[in-house]
C-alpha cells in the first residue's frame, strides 16, 4: 500500500527546496511566512547570523483581525513597518511552502504596499 502524505509534509517538502534557493543577507534579509490554522505570522531573518531582525504575528494584543485575509494584510503592514524603522528596504520572500494565495498574498501585498521591495 502507498503511503500517504499530509500536506504540512508535502508544505515542508517543497518549502525545503524554496530555502535551497532563497536566503536572507544582512543587506537584503529573507520575509517568512508561516500561517495555521487561527493565526498568521512574518519575519524578517538574516540568514548569515541566524537572527530574526524584525517579526509580526495575528497573535499580537493590538492586532484586531486574527489570522484571515484582513489580518494578514494588518501583518504585512506591520512587519513592513518595524523593518522600515530597522533600516531594511528590500528583502527576499519566502512563501515557506504555502501557495502564493489568499492570506499569503494579502501579506505580501500589503508588506509591498507599506514599502517593503520584493
Amino acid at each position: 500500500m502507498a503511503r500517504r502524505d499530509s500536506k504540512n509534509i508535502i508544505r515542508l517538502r517543497v518549502h525545503k527546496r524554496i530555502r535551497s534557493r532563497v536566503a536572507g543577507t544582512p543587506e537584503r534579509p529573507r520575509l517568512a511566512v508561516f500561517r495555521s490554522v487561527k493565526h498568521i505570522y512574518a519575519q524578517v531573518i538574516d540568514d548569515t547570523k541566524g537572527h530574526t531582525v524584525v517579526a509580526a504575528g495575528s497573535t499580537e494584543k493590538d492586532t484586531k483581525n486574527g489570522g484571515n485575509v484582513a489580518g494578514a494584510k494588518e501583518i504585512g503592514k506591520l512587519v513592513a513597518e518595524r523593518a522600515k524603522d530597522k533600516g531594511i528596504k528590500a528583502v527576499v520572500f519566502d512563501r515557506g511552502g504555502y501557495q502564493y494565495h489568499g492570506r499569503v498574498k494579502a501579506l505580501a501585498e500589503a508588506a509591498r504596499e507599506a514599502g517593503l521591495e520584493f
